[in-house]
């Protein structure tokens, strides 16, 4: 249950505004959206179910990672660690040329470290590092297909991890079978509604997309009570005006139960790149507790930039 658990806290990946909510060092300094003002939405002849629907319905995030398969492109990743306090006790530093001209290769370019990120054995010390491993640094090499069902969780615990990894990235608001979260993730469902606010704005991302930016908020007049069992705070989706293609999404969780406690904030950026998007900025901020295990807290940075698409991809 232990992995299960974490791939929720580090699978959701949407596109956020404002400031990080984890008050400690903050290694995304980028500011690429810029917003303008509430939409009219009679003028506009949108409304919420338009969005809801594109949110269900979207697999473009799902190709966009496939995509970079066809492409030569550089990573760096920055990845921190921290004390009880928020103080940094820990740091990886990687520069990756991902080479995917003829068969795959990866040259690291720069590989640094500091503090206690490694096991004796060689692994990492964090299982929160370890799953972003297995999410972003082969997230062009997986088995993901195009509209893939969400699965039952059955057929071994490595592909029911990986069906409910899926479901949570590609088909947010959807059901997860996870144990104690329940129907938590369906945002958008007709009981969860009358708990959350629904507002879409206008704006510039990468300053010069006309984008609308539509945010998925917890009511600020619920009891504390009923707060707390909400599990997502804020849900935010960025669309491109012109083919309403969404550019990015962003997630704030937090929960608290005899079982474990997270609180976690994280995004995902894309850009243009000829006649495909691409996965340009991976954003997390988390602290995670699981009874008899020492606290988990991590912050990544992923920057993917210079894509070349190779001949015959």
């Amino acid at each position: 249950m232990k992995k299960v658990l974490l791939l929720i806290t580090l699978s959701l990946f949407f596109f956020r505004g404002y400031g990080q909510v984890i008050d400690r060092f903050n290694p995304d300094t980028v500011k690429t959206i810029t917003l303008d003002s509430t939409v009219n939405i009679k003028a506009e002849k949108l409304n919420i179910e338009t969005f809801i629907r594109a949110v269900i319905n979207d697999t473009s995030f799902y190709q966009s990672f496939r995509d970079m398969k066809r492409y030569s492109f550089i990573a760096e990743n920055r990845i921190y660690s921290y004390d009880k306090n928020n103080k940094v006790d820990g740091k990886i530093y990687r520069k990756i040329k991902h080479n995917n001209h003829g068969p795959y290769k990866m040259e690291y370019l720069v590989k640094e470290d500091e503090g206690k990120m490694y096991k004796k054995n060689g692994k990492y010390q964090l299982y929160t590092v370890e799953m972003f491993d297995y999410i972003f640094m082969n997230a062009y090499n997986t088995d993901f297909v195009p509209n893939a069902p969400a699965g039952d969780g059955k057929g071994g615990s490595n592909e029911g991890y990986k069906n409910k990894l899926k479901t949570l990235i590609f088909n947010p608001g959807r059901p997860v079978k996870v144990p104690f979260i329940g129907s938590k993730t369906e945002i958008f469902s007709a009981n969860m509604r009358q708990y959350y606010d629904y507002a879409f704005t206008s704006g510039t991302y990468l300053d010069s997309i006309p984008v609308y930016r539509f945010k998925v908020s917890v009511k600020p007049d619920l009891s504390s009570w009923t707060k707390d069992g909400l599990m997502i705070k804020d849900l935010v989706t960025i669309f491109d005006k012109r083919n309403f293609n969404i550019l990015g999404r962003y997630v704030d969780m937090k929960y608290s139960n005899m079982l474990f406690d997270f609180d976690v904030q994280m995004n995902i950026e894309m850009g243009y790149f000829g006649d495909d998007k691409l996965p340009t900025k991976i954003t997390y901020q988390g602290n995670w507790d699981y009874p008899f295990k020492k606290e988990e807290r991590a912050s990544f940075l992923i920057l993917h930039k210079d894509y070349k698409l190779e001949k015959g991809k």
